[in-house]
């Protein structure tokens, strides 16, 4: 049986925790706002789901016990974080501060934006590949792992909302500076890159 009254309070602070993922939505809800923000964000969630899958059938081991993969999925990460920081400088000047200037091109733009940073840490498989493990019924493995990646999918959804709506309300309360804070997002997001390009192979323990 799944101890809920402790995985969901872990669970959530996973979800909350700031990284390129929710920096992305509240730069995306400072742009455009929070329902575009999360529209954009569905990108996320249907990454994760085949991530969920895999870890469950255990190749979450397989990313971690191998150098060459690992050391691969890393850079080509991290180098669409440090051109997604670059190129979230460059549109600093450019940001259109009506939110119904969110054309449908952008959200794709968007959604692919969410879908690919979320491909591009492969710490994200080793939470589902070794935090999940910890609350799995193993008389029902596969039933209390989807219920698992249920549950964390949905506070993922919720978390996007937190960063969303507060990137949104910061730009309408400093419309001024949403360019500066553009800026500041896309060196926040290039550090990331750099972070995830020097970080070493994680083990699991």
């Amino acid at each position: 049986m799944i101890d809920w009254l402790i995985f969901i309070p872990a669970c959530f602070a996973l979800n909350l925790a700031f990284g390129p993922n929710n920096l992305l939505a509240m730069a995306h809800g400072s742009r455009a706002g929070a329902l575009f923000a999360q529209k954009a964000a569905f990108g996320r969630l249907l990454v994760f789901v085949p991530m969920i899958f895999v870890s469950a059938l255990g190749l979450g081991v397989v990313l971690t016990a191998s150098a060459t993969l690992f050391t691969f999925v890393k850079v080509i990460g991290a180098a669409y974080l440090i051109w997604l920081g670059v190129a979230l400088w460059r549109s600093a000047e450019s940001i259109s501060f009506e939110m119904s200037n969110a054309s449908a091109s952008s959200l794709g733009k968007a959604f692919r934006a969410e879908g690919l940073v979320a491909l591009s840490n492969p710490k994200a498989i080793l939470i589902f590949a070794a935090f999940f493990p910890q609350f799995v019924d193993v008389n029902s493995y596969w039933q209390s792992y989807a219920a698992l990646g249920f549950g964390f999918l949905i506070m993922e959804a919720v978390a996007i909302f937190v960063y969303a709506s507060a990137g949104h309300f910061a730009s309408r309360f400093a419309s001024g500076k949403l360019p500066a804070m553009q800026r500041v997002s896309g060196v926040t997001m290039l550090v990331f890159g750099v972070f995830l390009l020097v970080s070493p192979q994680p083990t699991r323990s």
